[in-house]
Formats: C-alpha cells, sequence, structure tokens
C-alpha cells in the first residue's frame, strides 16, 4: 500500500460499522468499538534477520510520520502519544481495548479526536512482539483513550 490508500482506509474506518464481536477483520482485526487495520506488515521476528528487521522498522516508522503528515494537516498537530504509560497501570486497573492490545505492541502512536464522528484515530508501528513481525497499524475506535 501506498501512504494515499493508508489514508482513504483511515477515512473509511472512520465511518465503518463495528463489529458486535471480536475476530479477524478483512484490514486487521476488530471487535465492538474498534478497527484494527495492518496498514503493512514485514519482515517476521527480529532473531530470523535482525538487518532486514531494523530496515523494515526504519521504513514503517517512515510511512508512520508520511501518514502523520497527511492527517495533521487535516485534525491538527499533535504530540506523539506514548501508550507504554498504559502498561504502567494496567496492573492496577483495567484498560478498555483497544488501547491496551496497542499498549503492549506500540512504543509510541500519533492520535487524533476526529471530530465530528465519534471516533479517535492512532497511527502507529507494533514492534514490541518479537515474536511478531514488524506492522504499521491505523486504529480507529469510539473508546477515547484512557
Amino acid at each position: 500500500m501506498n501512504i494515499a490508500q493508508h489514508i482513504a482506509l483511515v477515512d473509511e474506518l472512520c465511518f465503518r460499522s463495528f463489529p458486535a464481536e471480536h475476530g479477524p477483520s478483512d484490514v486487521g482485526f476488530a471487535g465492538p468499538g474498534h478497527h484494527v487495520a495492518v496498514l503493512e506488515s514485514g519482515h517476521g521476528p527480529p532473531d530470523d534477520d535482525p538487518a532486514a528487521w531494523a530496515q523494515t522498522l526504519e521504513r514503517y516508522e517512515k510511512d508512520r510520520d508520511a501518514v502523520y503528515e497527511v492527517l495533521a494537516s487535516r485534525w491538527g498537530d499533535v504530540h506523539p502519544w506514548n501508550p507504554q504509560t498504559l502498561l504502567l497501570r494496567t496492573a492496577q486497573e483495567e484498560t478498555p481495548e483497544p488501547w491496551a492490545w496497542l499498549a503492549a505492541h506500540a512504543d509510541v502512536a500519533w492520535l487524533w479526536e476526529v471530530q465530528g464522528t465519534g471516533r479517535w484515530v492512532a497511527v502507529a508501528v507494533a514492534d514490541r512482539d518479537g515474536a511478531d513481525a514488524v506492522r504499521l497499524l491505523a486504529v480507529v475506535t469510539q473508546t477515547p483513550p484512557p
């Protein structure tokens, strides 16, 4: 996919209905109140080929920031959001989905409340799971971040 396709998918997800149950979707997975779209999925676990994994991570971070530039021109500049703060809190309180999942998989996200839709959009690179491929994600949810 290219950046224009990523933006088109984010736009679509801002108006797509949410499923009643958790499960796979045509773009990733979804559940009550959220969609998680895998915009790009690359090289497998870092142990397979650390150099290729690092190159994929760098490319996806650049793509994440390119998506940010387009969305920021529409919805405003935002500061990077650190989902890792949620990991500290999950031991003491329940964190709603998709935020708990995102915190477990990404170190930083760009996050907007999309006015007029009742939805939040986050764009992140999932690279924290050493057993999985690095992925560029778009999360669209009706649940505000905790």
